[in-house]
């Protein structure tokens, strides 16, 4: 069974100024990931803007990726919605498309206790035979996955990783701790990479990358050949453009940097379609100053 390792690309959805996706581009960002040296490519996630997606864009999004990956990296498809129900049918439709693997962000708008959340997981679990990362990004949603409730969910037999949005790397480390070597600990903020690999992780799956993959993908590389001062160097410069996130909603801030840097994938969905004219200066400014060796 697949267990996620590297640096995973948490792709942006391309999209045009009318806010349909732009499938071409899409096709392109998958190819330049891919010469890139990223180690995986995840749709339909935040970066992906998943929550202003319906059912029917989501399917032709993943066919997308899949049909142009053809097989290269393994494809990670953002299933997780509301309801129980809807996570479930959402994944089977990912499994007959020829996904590789799952990711399940927790339930969100409504609250749900530890015990609804462990039977919420163990139902999509037992609904496919594709390996599930779970996703944990509490500020987003509202909810987190507890360290104990992520002891039990390890010990299903297909939930084989999860990815840790919270930003507060101790609680990365108490999954660490709770959870055994062959199960996959990912960063899911792109500051916490390196930190993450050293106290055991095995990658990140990355928003940045959609801005800089090779650089991102070598923080990886790097760590593996244990030159941990070369790989650090790149993880403290990812510092410059993650300060630029505050310009926005992040996923958005992220699209108009790629855009900036002369890849065509358009704004965010509005309404998180931020005004150019008010982070444009600024985004420039960094990366010509801290970026522009990176091209």
């Amino acid at each position: 069974m697949l267990i996620p390792k590297g640096i995973i690309t948490a792709l942006a959805t391309p999209m045009y100024e009318n806010g349909s996706v732009n499938f071409n581009e899409l096709r392109n960002q998958v190819n330049r990931m891919i010469e890139s040296g990223i180690h995986g490519l995840f749709c339909l996630g935040t970066n992906g803007e998943f929550y202003a997606l319906s059912e029917h864009e989501k399917i032709e999004i993943l066919k997308t990726v899949i049909d142009e990956n053809k097989g290269r990296l393994p494809v990670y498809a953002g299933v997780g919605c509301v309801t129980t129900k809807d996570t479930v049918q959402l994944a089977q439709k990912a499994q007959e498309c020829g996904a590789d693997a799952l990711s399940v962000i927790t339930p969100y708008f409504g609250q749900v206790s530890q015990i609804e959340l462990y039977n919420h997981y163990r139902s999509v679990a037992e609904s496919t035979d594709l390996p599930v990362v779970l996703y944990n990004i509490p500020a987003r949603t509202g909810n987190s996955i507890d360290c104990e409730t992520l002891e039990k969910l390890a010990s299903i037999k297909n939930i084989v990783a999860i990815k840790d949005s919270s930003g507060n790397f101790d609680n990365t480390l108490k999954y660490l701790e709770v959870t055994q070597r062959e199960f996959a600990v990912l960063a899911g903020n792109d500051s916490l990479i390196l930190y993450t690999l050293i106290a055991g992780g095995v990658g990140a799956i990355a928003g940045c990358a959609n801005i800089f993959p090779f650089k991102m993908s070598q923080i990886y590389e790097l760590y593996n050949q244990n030159k941990l001062k070369e790989a650090m160097e790149i993880q403290d410069k990812i510092r410059y453009i993650r300060n630029c996130m505050t310009l926005g909603n992040p996923n958005s801030v992220v699209k108009r940097t790629v855009n900036l840097i002369g890849f065509p994938i358009g704004p965010a969905r509005a309404p998180f379609d931020i005004p150019y004219t008010d982070c444009d200066p600024i985004i420039k400014k960094v990366l010509t100053m801290h970026y522009s060796e990176w091209k």
